[in-house]
């Protein structure tokens, strides 16, 4: 049966539809499963959204994407990612990059093993344990899937476990749905090109905190803006954006609404608003990260276009 560690991915449903002469009828359904609970489960198929009962589904499992993508699109978007979100501190291995930003979130302190890292893979990963001894801090290794899939064996092998995974998606903005018309009186999404300090202090309760890397990894882009939602002078909502990579990939990150604000479309607007920034600036695809386990963000991100283009784990050492 299904989990929740398979929203945001490609399965198949066999449902039971109707019953004829004392035996069940099934009808099959495919697509990416946006949401599940305990009643229900959400397909986005080609015909559109379909909502299943718990109850009519016979046999449910996660299929392997329609098309995967080539291990030099996961390269481009990966190194396109790396470029929005700067460590503090780098290093290079061959290819590999080598990050640390004071513990600040796994992006910005994990090696990433794209490329050739000029040495045989468990020399290079007993490189990246020096690197980070040096540093101080406890290594870890963000592995691209399928892409770095020999890292992760190795890695499994050496006893490394992994944290929740997370689906890197994508959308051409030419491919994004009209934004919603806009209520009177709703809050403007202002945009800057840099934080306010209203700003810091939400992506702070976000993150758990905001040493000084973290400012670096936020603000170290020369394409970058970060949206503010205002009402009646309290911030309420937040959002950032970068453009980066050859291919011109917008990146969103940090979209963030507080408790006292949510659904009122506050995420979407902030999206919209970066993505008319992005296109300005000579984006044409957007890309985002986002925890597999997190269904109220991946059903948004679905509703706008975004599919998953691959995955990835950060792993660590054992205890």
């Amino acid at each position: 049966m299904l989990r929740q560690q398979d929203v945001g991915h490609r399965i198949v449903v066999r449902r039971i539809v109707g019953i004829r002469e004392g035996r069940p009828l099934f009808s099959d359904a495919l697509g990416e499963l946006v949401e599940l609970s305990e009643t229900h489960l959400t397909l986005a198929t080609k015909q559109g959204r379909l909502r299943v009962p718990v109850a009519e589904v016979h046999r449910a499992k996660r299929v392997p994407p329609a098309r995967r993508p080539t291990a030099a699109a996961v390269v481009e978007l990966e190194l396109a990612a790396d470029e929005a979100w700067p460590a503090a501190v780098r290093g290079r291995l061959g290819d590999w990059r080598l990050r640390a930003a004071d513990g600040w979130t796994g992006r910005a302190n994990s090696a990433l093993p794209v490329g050739d890292p000029d040495r045989p893979l468990p020399a290079a990963l007993d490189a990246v344990e020096r690197w980070y001894a040096d540093l101080g801090q406890p290594p870890m290794v963000n592995t691209p899937l399928p892409l770095a899939a020999p890292v992760g064996a190795e890695l499994d092998a050496r006893g490394w476990v992994g944290r929740p995974p997370v689906l890197v998606q994508t959308v051409p903005l030419a491919g994004l749905p009209p934004a919603a018309p806009e209520h009177a009186g709703a809050p403007p999404v202002a945009l800057a090109t840099a934080p306010s300090d209203d700003w810091l202090t939400v992506a702070a309760g976000r993150k758990g905190g905001l040493p000084d890397a973290a400012r670096h990894v936020l603000t170290a882009v020369d394409q970058v803006r970060f949206a503010h939602v205002y009402v009646d002078g309290a911030l309420l909502a937040i959002g950032r954006g970068t453009v980066t990579g050859p291919g011109r990939w917008l990146g969103l990150s940090l979209i963030e609404v507080l408790p006292e604000a949510r659904r009122q479309g506050l995420a979407g607007r902030i999206i919209r608003a970066l993505v008319d920034w992005g296109v300005a600036a000579g984006a044409s695809r957007a890309f985002l990260q986002v925890e597999q386990r997190n269904t109220p963000a991946v059903a948004l991100y679905r509703s706008l276009g975004f599919t998953t283009h691959h995955t990835y784990l950060t792993r660590t050492p054992p205890a």
